[in-house]
Formats: C-alpha cells, structure tokens, sequence
C-alpha cells in the first residue's frame, strides 16, 4: 500500500506561480512513478505531469510545458514537486498526486493505482 498526501493548493491570480507537493509513504516505494493529474467538475481527470523513480525522465501535457516543472526530492525520493509558474485561469482544477508501480512513467490514469485526495488551485482573472 502506498498513502499519498498533497498540500500547497491556493488561491492565486493570473501569471504568479504556485508550488504544490505530495508525500508518499508506505511499506514498498520502488519503483515509484509519481504524477500529477487534474480535474475540473463535469470533467475527465487530465494528465499533467509525471518523473520516473529514478527522476530521469519526465513527461508533460502540451499545456503545461515551459510553465511547470516536476521533481521529486533526492534524499528519500519520496516527495514529488509541481511547480507552476504563469499561471492561467485555465489551471484551475484540483490536482491529484498519483503513484504507479512500474519503471515507465504513464500519462494516462489507469496505471496508476494510488491516488491522493486533491488539492485545489484556482487562478483568478
């Protein structure tokens, strides 16, 4: 079992950045794929970025590349960072940290087999 908790969701305005992390924790942590994903209401949950358990490689949708970087901690490697920077309205949603079990870093939901409770971003006009 893996447990993955978020924080650092806020309320920002247009073109400021914002951080938010998520702490995994558990009996078996490798290897350990870490996403992030994000959810407006009425919506499918949407890919936005995910690293690899060794933090080599890294995977991005179209919409948050050159704006947010993923990383994860190289102490214990189990704490993944999103930093968001230019924030748009549109990156409003709330984020779900996700952990799969595998080597490859999915970007799609079904892999992922752990999930955090969200975190809510919204970005004001």
């Amino acid at each position: 079992q893996v447990q993955l908790v978020e924080s650092g969701g806020g309320l920002v305005q247009a073109g400021e950045s914002l951080t938010i992390s998520c702490a995994a924790s558990g009996r078996t942590l490798s290897p350990l794929a870490l996403g992030w994903f994000r959810q407006v209401p009425d919506n499918e949950r949407e890919f936005v970025a995910a690293i690899a358990w060794s933090g080599d490689t890294t995977r991005y949708t179209d919409s948050v590349r050159g704006r947010f970087t993923i990383s994860r901690d190289g102490a214990k490697n189990t704490t993944v960072y999103l930093q968001m920077n230019s924030l748009k309205p549109e990156d409003t949603a709330v984020y779900f940290c996700a952990a799969s079990k595998t080597s490859v870093v999915p970007t799609i939901p079904k892999p992922y087999k752990y999930w955090g409770q969200g975190t809510q971003v919204t970005v004001s006009s």
